[in-house]
């Protein structure tokens, strides 16, 4: 099934039963370079089934390897791929991820999931969300700053006014009547102020189901900025409702539905490129302060025990730095090794899912605006 991008720490993260199947893919958005992506998908799954076969009998790994070759078969999804893949599989369980970034092709069985990944792309900071908003209809999307792509909004959020309210929504075309005694009766007219005041309160109604779904299923899960894209008068309903602390101040003042895709994410990194820069100001700031009060550091050794203790309250990890490993989830002790398989891995983004295990927030930065030049730094939360 394919997965929200959104959902992908409970998933990884949760205790599963090996094996574990994990694969990543490069893949292309136009025809004719996406021609060969299923065909090097199925290379890719043929890797996992000798994995497999060394194990496992043959019927397990038929069950096993099922989705991956129905996958492979599904020509709708090769036509409507993004620029990478990620694809997790094990007993009772298939998860699809359609990445805004290239990822290396790599396919392994292991006990437990390669999130490596996944940490990066989906911890990346320039990433955002986008929440198109009229008084009808809401989509979402998902941007970076080469892209913006709508996104499938979870079950449960109401796409529509009219599949939000349903019979309790005012008619639109309530019309206004004149009656009285005989011919000459004084006329009585109604219908007008009455369901201007009506409409004002389905939009509020509507506005506050999609707040609160959006931000129980993709804003809390994601913890990722939420620019509104709407009308000036919807932007004023929405901002005083709205319970979502993810929602940036600025706005794209404008019917999204009539922004063309290009000049949509256009747009969007034009509003959100200073307030993230801002944000992200602040946040370095944080942490120079928290380093002078000895709750900050950038020394591997004390990050990695304070994140196996559950210490951390945001972790920042250099994009083009790493630190090959292994390292102890349970004590933070870590042993230097090479970086040439998935059993030795990473240390610093092994240090990044235990911080999102615990509930910490994990940030990707380019060397550039990292607040250390020591490939990972962290604010403590004590």
């Amino acid at each position: 099934m394919k997965a929200h991008v959104s959902d992908y720490p409970a998933v990884v993260f949760a205790s599963q039963e090996p094996p574990c199947l994990s694969l990543y893919q490069k893949t292309h958005r136009h025809h004719p370079e996406n021609q060969q992506d299923p065909i090097r998908f199925r290379n890719l799954v043929k890797k996992l089934e000798e994995s497999l076969g060394r194990k496992y009998p043959k019927r397990e790994v038929a069950s096993l390897l099922k989705p991956f070759y129905g996958l492979a078969g599904n020509h709708h999804f090769w036509n409507h791929t993004l620029d990478g893949l990620a694809v997790l599989g094990a007993s009772g369980m298939f998860k699809i991820y359609r990445l805004q970034e290239n990822v290396k092709d790599f396919a392994v069985v292991s006990d437990r999931f390669y999130t490596k990944p996944l940490v990066r792309v989906f911890q990346a900071y320039e990433r955002y969300q986008v929440l198109g908003l009229t008084r009808s209809e809401v989509r979402l999307y998902e941007g970076t700053k080469d892209s913006l792509d709508e996104a499938v909004l979870a079950d449960g959020i109401p796409h529509t006014m009219i599949e939000a309210l349903g019979e309790q929504i005012t008619s639109p075309h309530q019309t206004v009547a004149s009656y009285g005694k005989g011919a000459k009766g004084p006329p009585m007219h109604h219908g007008h102020g009455a369901r201007k005041d009506e409409i004002g309160i389905d939009a509020e109604r509507f506005f506050r189901m999609v707040d609160k779904g959006v931000l129980e299923h993709h804003s809390q899960t994601s913890r990722l900025p939420l620019l509104l894209a709407a009308l000036p008068e919807n932007q004023g309903l929405f901002r005083q409702i709205s319970q979502n602390p993810y929602l940036m101040r600025n706005g794209i003042d404008a019917n999204p539905d009539a922004l063309e895709n290009g000049k949509r994410h256009a747009k969007a990194w034009e509003v959100f490129e200073p307030q993230s820069r801002e944000r992200l100001k602040a946040m370095v700031e944080e942490y120079g302060d928290a380093h002078a009060r000895g709750l900050g550091s950038d020394d591997l050794e004390e990050v990695a025990g304070a994140a196996a203790a559950g210490r951390i309250a945001v972790l920042f990890i250099d994009n083009d730095f790493q630190y090959p490993g292994l390292l102890d989830g349970v004590t933070g002790d870590f042993i230097p090794d090479d970086l040439e398989n998935p059993e030795t891995g990473d240390l610093l983004d092994d240090i990044g899912e235990l911080v999102l295990q615990k509930g910490g927030n994990v940030h990707v930065l380019p060397s550039g605006q990292m607040p250390s030049t020591a490939g990972i730094a962290a604010v403590f939360r004590f």
